[in-house]
């Protein structure tokens, strides 16, 4: 099965709201303090990350997007260390420094893995030049596809009726992430998405699915939203539109990490969905998708392309996800590689597949991580094997390997030997029968040349597709 990822590298988005330092001091812990009954830690690793909307902007860029960031920072060295990473990872960035007020940061104090105390740096954004803010906007967002307001109720986006309605003026839609109980500030917005907690905080408690609907219509009538996405934790996901379409999409059961920054996760996906082409039911899937993979890490963090492929892939498991084409299977091995995975890769006819393959492809599999077979189409069977073969069609052939619990993908070829096919994937180990020790096997020198090693498995005593044939000949006679 091919999984269709976005083309996020057509996605042009201005992030504006409220940018954070999310600092990280981690360490160990063995002993109690002396002076106060509280745990001593003795900090290993120091690292910064920039947070809230920076982190929607990171999100997107990590995707193959493009981002534009616009907000608030103070004049001191916390705004330095963010521009700092921003320019790092090619973000295009206007962060105007406000004298007097400190950039918002976040320290947080990690033992052994867990969070034991959060100290906050921050004053509300107060008294700031806000024309040459809104003058940056406007130049921005000639530019851009779609517009993401992320809000942590910090004081960047005070304004945001404003914001939302110039990008309206310029038909471009605005995601709103909110924060408070009042969302009159967002009228207009195409779509909003706040979590449960903050859903119910703004229209009280819902007990079934059927109150929320409800009272998110009233939501979307009221302020004139075309949607609401609202994050419901390990409900998943419930989106309601203006058109009376309701999505709700269950979550896949995670190792949650840490939730930190998910929620910039989810709206960065969204928009880069929706900027790239997708409608929005789509795009709710690959958010659901990669909020899933974010939670798996510490503090706020990003989602690649490969891990949100991986993701969907295992959304959509069966034997059929496994059967791929040459373009859809140099994806997963580009993948693999990200991940340090070892690719094995094999070849044959497999016409009729008895249990020395089964064992032969295992002993394959144990070479690595992830075992690859190339199968002779039918034309190639044909040519190789003689009139009357393949007895089973490429496309069966394939399926029954594919549903081998040892065999991670399964591709066809059209060749007389694989060799091409082998020089493009460049898999770690070329594995082959024992019958064909001392013989010529082909891509063997393109493994070698590149690193990897050439080896030959010896097939099991009285095994074999022709004595198959064979004893089928004799039952039949």
């Amino acid at each position: 099965m091919k999984i269709k990822i976005p083309q996020f590298e057509k996605a042009k988005i201005l992030v504006v709201g409220d940018v954070m330092l999310d600092r990280y001091w981690q360490g160990d812990v063995s002993r109690i303090s002396p002076e106060a009954p509280v745990q001593v830690v003795n900090i290993r690793q120091i690292e910064d990350r920039v947070g809230g909307a920076g982190n929607v902007a990171l999100n997107i860029n990590s995707l193959g997007g493009s981002a534009k960031l616009l907000g608030l920072v103070g004049n001191d060295e916390a705004a330095a260390i963010i521009e700092k990473n921003l320019e790092r990872e090619q973000i295009a960035h206007c962060l105007l420094r406000v004298t007097g007020i400190p950039t918002i940061s976040k320290l947080r104090v990690i033992g052994h893995s867990q969070q034991l105390i959060r100290l906050d740096f921050e004053e509300y954004f107060k008294d700031w030049n806000e024309e040459p803010f809104f003058t940056a906007y406007i130049a921005q967002l000639t530019n851009s596809d779609l517009v993401i307001l992320s809000d942590y109720g910090k004081g960047t986006l005070r304004h945001s009726a404003r914001l939302i309605e110039l990008a309206r003026k310029m038909n471009k839609p605005v995601l709103v992430d909110p924060k408070g109980r009042d969302f009159s500030i967002y009228r207009g917005a195409t779509i909003i998405t706040p979590n449960m907690t903050e859903f119910e905080a703004v229209v009280g408690p819902c007990c079934d699915e059927s109150e929320i609907e409800s009272k998110a219509r009233q939501l979307l009538s009221q302020y004139e939203f075309q949607a609401i996405l609202i994050t419901r934790g390990a409900h998943g996901m419930s989106l309601i539109c203006e058109d009376n379409s309701v999505v709700h999409l269950p979550t896949e059961a995670q190792e949650v990490y840490d939730v930190t920054g998910a929620g910039d996760t989810v709206i960065a996906t969204l928009g880069a969905a929706i900027a790239a082409g997708e409608d929005l039911p789509a795009a709710i899937v690959f958010a659901n998708a990669a909020a899933g993979e974010v939670v798996k890490k510490l503090g706020a963090a990003t989602v690649s392309i490969s891990e949100l492929r991986r993701a969907m892939q295992s959304r959509q498991q069966s034997s059929l996800a496994s059967v791929l084409d040459e373009e859809h299977l140099l994806q997963q091995v580009q993948d693999a590689r990200a991940h340090g995975e070892k690719i094995i890769m094999t070849n044959g006819c497999f016409d009729v597949l008895h249990s020395g393959h089964v064992i032969y492809l295992e002993k394959a599999k144990a070479l690595g991580h992830r075992l690859i077979v190339a199968v002779n189409d039918d034309h190639s069977v044909a040519r190789l094997k003689g009139v009357g073969r393949p007895i089973n069609k490429v496309r069966d052939r394939m399926l029954v390997l594919a549903a081998l619990g040892a065999v991670d993908w399964v591709v066809p070829f059209s060749e007389d030997t694989p060799e091409r096919l082998i020089q493009a994937v460049s898999p770690d180990v070329l594995v082959k029968g024992g019958d064909w020790e001392g013989r010529a096997i082909a891509g063997s020198e393109h493994v070698l040349g590149c690193g990897g090693e050439v080896m030959t498995i010896p097939f099991e005593e009285g095994f074999s597709t022709s004595s198959t044939f064979e004893k089928i000949k004799k039952q039949r006679g």
